[in-house]
């Protein structure tokens, strides 16, 4: 693979607490047999394994692919380089699931405070000009 001028945009990420290994795909833009190679080449990445061998990816293992394929695919690591550079420390996602859930939530706090802010100058505008027979705001 060469690397890519401009980042692949990839979807968001589900709420909930496995995913197939066809979701993972879908998600990160990486076919099957390529995350079943790098469960072999990344020590990090360690799926359940369930009934007739099924995997299970948590929602922390789906960010490490997506840094993964970030380091490989974007920046242009080898996959020696990119297992070093996770094991640095400073890459690794979070190994507590409930971390992401509590990100989004910081996530979604801030979005509202932004969007409180932006009601506030709308309401604020609409009393500098009212036009009749508009709905108020606030």
């Amino acid at each position: 693979m060469t690397i890519s001028d401009k980042p692949f945009v990839l979807p968001p990420i589900p709420a909930k607490r496995y995913f197939t290994i066809g979701e993972v795909s879908d998600l990160c833009g990486v076919k099957p047999h390529v995350l079943r190679y790098w469960e072999q080449e990344f020590t990090q990445l360690k799926p359940v394994k369930r009934r007739g061998n099924r995997r299970y990816y948590q929602h922390h293992e789906v960010l490490l692919i997506r840094k993964i394929r970030e380091l490989l695919y974007e920046q242009g690591f080898t996959i020696s380089g990119a297992r070093n550079r996770l094991g640095e420390g400073r890459e690794v996602p979070q190994q507590d699931p409930d971390a992401a859930v509590r990100l989004t939530a910081h996530e979604l706090h801030s979005l509202r405070t932004e969007l409180n802010s932006i009601r506030d100058m709308l309401v604020d505008a609409q009393s500098q000009y009212p036009v009749s027979g508009q709905l108020t705001l606030g």
